[in-house]
């Protein structure tokens, strides 16, 4: 089974301009604790999470009215492709202990995310997911 099977779709982004007060009210309203940071051609150049937000931000007396995504955003991103088996994906996740992996085609532009719940949810392996959310939750 290929991550394109398994992976949510219609995944949104931000850009790095954006303020930190854009960014956690789109956010709030997706219900999502983490977005893509791209470019105008959808070429992921980092990512933005609540905690990124709280930590780097926030306790740090940053202004998120003016203090902007590009500020805080982690550069380095996890990716896999859309066309790889899902056992990679899960692979991945294990080996750098993270929840969810943005997914990108192979002209390297964003097209989802695919995260433990969709490995659980989608692929009906329970080994898999069980493996992953283990490896995953372990102490670094």
């Amino acid at each position: 089974m290929q991550v394109r099977d398994v992976m949510t779709v219609g995944v949104e982004c931000v850009r790095p301009s954006n303020t930190l007060q854009e960014v956690a009210q789109r956010m709030k309203n997706l219900n999502v604790g983490s977005m893509p940071v791209c470019d105008n051609d959808r070429l992921v150049v980092g990512l933005v999470t609540d905690r990124d937000i709280v930590v780097r931000a926030v306790s740090e007396g940053y202004d998120p009215r003016t203090t902007k995504v590009n500020d805080v955003l982690t550069s380095d991103v996890l990716y896999c492709f859309d066309d790889q088996d899902v056992q990679e994906a899960a692979q991945l996740m294990c080996e750098h202990q993270v929840r969810r992996l943005v997914i990108l085609n192979r002209d390297k532009k964003l097209i989802g995310i695919v995260s433990l719940g969709d490995l659980a949810v989608e692929t009906g392996d329970d080994k898999l997911a069980g493996a992953t959310l283990e490896h995953v939750s372990l102490p670094r």
